[in-house]
C-alpha cells in the first residue's frame, strides 16, 4: 500500500460533525425559545412593614403575622388552627367589618395563605393591608 492509498483511507474514515453540530444549534434555538414563552404561576405578594395603626383599622378585623410567624387578632395572638372560628366570631359581632391581613416581610407565605383561606371558609374576602 503506498502511502497516498493510506492517507485517503484516513480521510474517508473520519466521521463529518457539521450535520450533527447543526441538529444541536437548532435544538438549542428551539429551546430557548419555547422556554421564553412558559409563564411561571404563583403567588405574587408585597408585604409592606407594618404601619402604625389608623382609626379606620379599628372597624375592621386585623390580622398581623409576625416575622417569627405569630398571629395576632385584634391585637390577641392566636393559634393557626383557632383563625377560622375567631373570624367568624369577630364577623358575627360586625357584620359589615372587612378582613385585613397584614403579614411581616420576613414571615412564610404559606402561614399568609393558611390565614387567607381560614379567612374565605369563615365566609369573608380577606384584604392584604399596607
Amino acid at each position: 500500500m503506498s502511502r497516498r492509498s493510506r492517507h485517503r483511507e484516513a480521510d474517508e474514515s473520519e466521521v463529518n460533525m457539521t450535520p450533527m453540530l447543526d441538529v444541536v444549534f437548532i435544538m438549542l434555538i428551539f429551546f430557548i425559545v419555547t422556554a421564553s414563552f412558559v409563564k411561571e404561576s404563583g403567588l405574587d405578594t408585597n408585604r409592606p412593614d407594618t404601619a402604625p395603626e389608623t382609626k379606620s383599622e379599628k372597624a375592621t378585623i386585623l390580622v398581623e403575622i409576625s416575622e417569627s410567624n405569630r398571629i395576632t387578632i385584634n391585637r390577641r395572638e392566636v393559634d393557626i388552627r383557632a383563625v377560622r372560628p375567631n373570624i367568624e366570631r369577630l364577623h358575627a359581632e360586625k357584620p359589615q367589618a372587612p378582613v385585613a391581613i397584614r403579614a411581616h416581610r420576613g414571615s412564610d407565605n404559606g402561614v399568609l395563605v393558611d390565614i387567607m383561606d381560614a379567612s374565605r371558609e369563615a365566609g369573608v374576602n380577606p384584604s392584604i393591608a399596607e
